[in-house]
């Protein structure tokens, strides 16, 4: 396990959560209720110290308060390690993929004490989690951050078809929802740091896979991949069906619909459209970002008074259905770590790709 204690030479060291004592008690107490997640977060980087390598990439500030926004690192320091970023939490009110990511994040250091199998995985195997993308946002209950900025329309790339109206991103005013900011202006702090953290810890690897997790507004859970800016196919499509059918053929009972965004709809600024094109940029040969969007509808459809709750609407409120939802989610966690690690046992070759790209236009396009 000694690799797992070695922190990369450009990585920050473990730092001491001291944001939290820092806090007075009615902030404290603010934070508790408002932002347990957050609180839950720390207790995990003061209790695992030893295994999970924290950064506080950026502190936001609003209202007079201090919001710590974490960067967090497992396993090998190794340069080729192929990389798997984790994260949630972009949009505020979507809090049930942070409680996810922090909750399988439990279980898997729980694990790392005893279960060499996963000791072996993390050895040859960097993890980065960012659980709490928008902090500002959650202790608001709100989608957009603390400027009204909505973080995944605020990079810079344009759609290059119509949008929906409001939903695909605007520029009229923080005062709406989906709001991207303005135009020419430097991308969100928390954006900024991370994308601070791609460049660092993600562009440099030779394989690197990203999990972003969101709930939306569907009947079904979807794993989603670029384009979200036009209908065309992404430059590795092929690489996306080979992971599909990795995945479906090692879980033929699974639920969730795996397709590009585009197909439903195309919006501005979509963090992931931005950073695969910068990963191009980076000569990186291979970067698949994918987005877990939950299907909320399941739960408003058993619980319809939860339309008349804002938070309703993106997060399960019974306690047995949200106790579900959390543990509904380790397989494919639990797939996206392996499937990076063993990555060359099913990326296509290039015989094969030209077969997976004419597959994805029968399925897609």
């Amino acid at each position: 396990m000694t690799n797992l204690n070695q922190p990369p030479p450009d990585f920050t060291a473990p730092i001491d959560i001291a944001s939290s004592s820092r806090r007075s008690a009615d902030v404290q107490q603010d934070f508790h209720q408002k932002i347990p997640e957050l609180l839950q977060l720390e207790q995990l980087i003061g209790e695992h110290g030893q295994l999970l390598h924290a950064c506080c990439e950026t502190t936001v500030l609003h209202e007079a308060m201090e919001f710590p926004l974490y960067s967090l690192r497992l396993g090998s320091s190794a340069p080729n390690a192929p990389t798997l970023l984790l994260t949630g939490g972009i949009h505020g009110i979507e809090r049930i993929g942070s409680q996810v990511l922090i909750a399988w994040l439990q279980s898997l250091l729980e694990r790392l004490r005893w279960d060499t199998g996963v000791q072996q995985q993390l050895q040859q195997l960097q993890l980065v989690i960012m659980p709490i993308m928008n902090p500002v946002g959650m202790y608001l209950n709100q989608r957009a951050n603390g400027n009204g900025v909505d973080l995944n329309r605020n990079a810079p790339i344009d759609a290059e078809g119509p949008v929906p109206l409001l939903g695909g991103g605007h520029r009229l005013g923080p005062f709406l929802p989906w709001y991207r900011g303005r135009k020419r202006g430097q991308m969100e702090a928390e954006n900024s740091a991370l994308e601070r953290v791609i460049r660092r810890q993600v562009f440099n690897r030779p394989f690197a896979t990203v999990l972003d997790l969101h709930s939306g507004l569907g009947m079904q859970d979807r794993l989603w991949f670029p384009h979200a800016y036009r209908k065309k196919a992404i430059g590795n499509i092929a690489e996306y069906v080979a992971l599909k059918m990795l995945w479906e053929r090692s879980y033929p009972n699974h639920t969730y619909l795996f397709e590009p965004q585009s197909i439903h709809y195309l919006s501005h600024g979509d963090l992931w459209d931005y950073f695969y094109y910068q990963s191009r940029a980076q000569n990186q040969p291979h970067f698949l970002p994918l987005t877990l969007e939950m299907g909320s509808w399941m739960w408003v459809k058993k619980s319809p008074r939860q339309l008349f709750n804002m938070a309703g609407l993106f997060n399960p409120q019974i306690q047995h259905r949200h106790t579900r939802v959390l543990r509904r989610h380790i397989v494919l966690l639990d797939f996206m770590l392996a499937a990076t690690l063993n990555h060359a046992n099913w990326l296509p070759d290039k015989k094969h790709a030209e077969i997976l790209a004419q597959t994805a236009k029968s399925l897609w396009f």
